[in-house]
């Protein structure tokens, strides 16, 4: 190929986009070669990543058998005043140089947004965010997308979009010269959502005994409340959490693009999965840091509380994680979202998560249990205040996972599926969101002080029963509300209106432990 310098100043523009947290933000490359010392200059805020891609740029093109021009070359990414990082701006450099040096004419590509990292053999690799970048583009009217081939899948997931996927930079050139046209993918999105949806190997019918805990765990999915189970080792309670997801309700396409495109931000879309369709389970180990688990680092990231957003949280061994990462939860739970704020500015992440949380009763595991139990009444009290009030306080449900018996075990009764639980947890649910259709909430957990006085009226008998509980047990106010919340949700189970004798009376013992455990 020749270059075609006819010109002693030329200007080309190019569409590109930007991630700011988990949204997308139009970026505009300009590209200016005009006569000067031979230099290669990139301006508006670009990280080093961005910085070091004149080097990749200038030798891709060279790779490709184009020559570069020896000019002064100024590339300028606006706005200027917001931080551009990535190597996602390779491509867009590259097609707005070979537009000022006529290779490619700059009306092949207008109102077209192209995203990409250039190897240095011209080839063009995948870059994280394609999906937030082209969701965001589409809502403010761009329609047209050049991306990398490897993230044509990602991208197509965005309907009403011309997407284009170049494999390199020749391939590129020949399609806006009209030489070659790259061919649409045609993705079929409503088959591609509904896949494997139901491919779910873990069901409750594999759990033997421990009917009270799957029962505190059916009205958990039903009213999304968050849950502690205590109990010695070996007695079930990962296996349970691991369930759980399986009576939860299947995702919308919404929900499904939103964790889509939190994944797709932290770039752990895996090959052939870039359309999440089943709720997060996500279980992070106790040694995880601050950042890790509610997101940071110098350009914030999304944490373990986004990655479960619309799915559960599970937190194995709850009073072994630090307790500095323990207290990081208490906004993420009660607001539903994390914000983190950094010298470039403040980003929050969406955290609509259900916080499952797994723990042993002493060190040992085994205090009122077993006589193996050998801890002091010192160590317990000190390993159980690792969990501070204030996050127990957004934990509604506190259920006791005793160890299985023999009989349960060797029993060959069937046990009640997740298929069959989930058909309540969903009717419950149905209930919800149309009694708070006018409130902005959905589910009982949600439920505020005033919220409560609505919607939890008690009768005669039921006022009497909860009095005698608090004279007989001296529950605190925080444990009044929640035992009204739980009681809501056992009553919307039943599809009962109001809320009975029977229903408080099983919440109380999901609010049993308090005085047992020490909490």
């Amino acid at each position: 190929m020749s270059n075609i310098f006819d010109k002693d100043f030329m200007l080309a523009k190019v569409i590109s986009s930007a991630l700011i947290g988990i949204d997308g933000f139009k970026i505009i490359v300009e590209v200016d070669i005009s006569q000067g010392l031979p230099s290669f200059d990139i301006v508006g805020l670009p990280d080093s990543a961005v910085r070091e891609a004149k080097d990749r740029v200038k030798t891709a093109i060279k790779n490709s058998g184009i020559n570069m021009p020896v000019k002064k070359i100024t590339i300028n990414l606006a706005p200027a005043n917001i931080r551009k990082e990535g190597p996602s701006f390779d491509l867009p450099i590259a097609i707005g140089i070979l537009s000022c040096i006529g290779i490619v004419r700059e009306e092949s590509f207008k109102d077209t947004m192209i995203i990409g990292e250039l190897s240095l053999d011209g080839s063009i690799k995948s870059v994280n965010g394609i999906l937030p970048m082209i969701h965001t583009a589409k809502s403010s009217g761009i329609t047209k997308f050049i991306i990398p081939f490897e993230n044509i899948e990602e991208g197509s997931l965005v309907s009403g979009t011309e997407i284009i996927g170049a494999k390199n930079l020749n391939q590129l050139i020949a399609h806006l010269n009209g030489d070659k046209i790259i061919q649409k993918l045609n993705l079929d999105i409503d088959k591609l959502f509904k896949s494997d949806t139901l491919n779910n190997n873990l069901d409750y019918a594999d759990v033997k005994g421990q009917d009270n805990v799957k029962r505190a765990l059916e009205i958990a999915a039903a009213g999304m409340h968050n849950i502690i189970m205590v109990g010695p080792p070996g007695s079930g309670k990962t296996m349970m959490a691991k369930r759980l997801p399986s009576i939860l309700p299947d995702m919308s396409f919404e929900e499904s693009l939103e964790i889509t495109k939190i994944y797709s931000v932290s770039g752990i879309l895996q090959n052939k999965n870039y359309l999440i369709n089943k709720r997060p389970f996500r279980a992070p180990h106790h040694t995880i840091s601050n950042s890790a688990m509610v997101g940071g680092g110098r350009v914030p990231k999304p944490g373990e509380v986004s990655l479960a957003h619309n799915g559960v949280l599970f937190l194995d061994e709850l009073p072994e994680f630090h307790r500095n990462v323990l207290e990081e939860l208490r906004q993420p739970l009660e607001d539903r979202e994390v914000t983190i704020s950094r010298v470039n500015g403040s980003m929050t992440f969406p955290a609509n998560l259900m916080m499952v949380a797994a723990m042993n009763p002493c060190p040992c595991g085994f205090y009122g249990y077993s006589d193996r139990c050998t801890c002091t009444q010192n160590q317990i009290s000190k390993y159980i205040s690792k969990i501070s009030g204030p996050l127990l306080d957004r934990i509604d449900l506190q259920v006791e996972a005793s160890a299985v018996d023999y009989n349960d075990l060797s029993s060959n009764r069937p046990n009640e599926s997740s298929e069959d639980i989930k058909k309540r947890v969903l009717k419950a649910q149905k209930i919800q969101i149309q009694r708070y259709k006018n409130e902005g909430i959905y589910f009982n957990a949600q439920l505020s002080a005033s919220l409560i006085e609505k919607y939890c009226k008690l009768g005669e008998a039921e006022k009497n029963i909860l009095n005698n509980v608090f004279e007989k047990l001296n529950l605190s106010a925080r444990a009044y509300h929640k035992i009204l919340k739980i009681s809501r949700t056992i009553a919307d189970l039943d599809e009962k209106d109001n809320i009975e004798v029977a229903h408080i009376a099983e919440a109380v013992q999901l609010r049993n432990l308090d005085r047992k455990f020490i909490f």
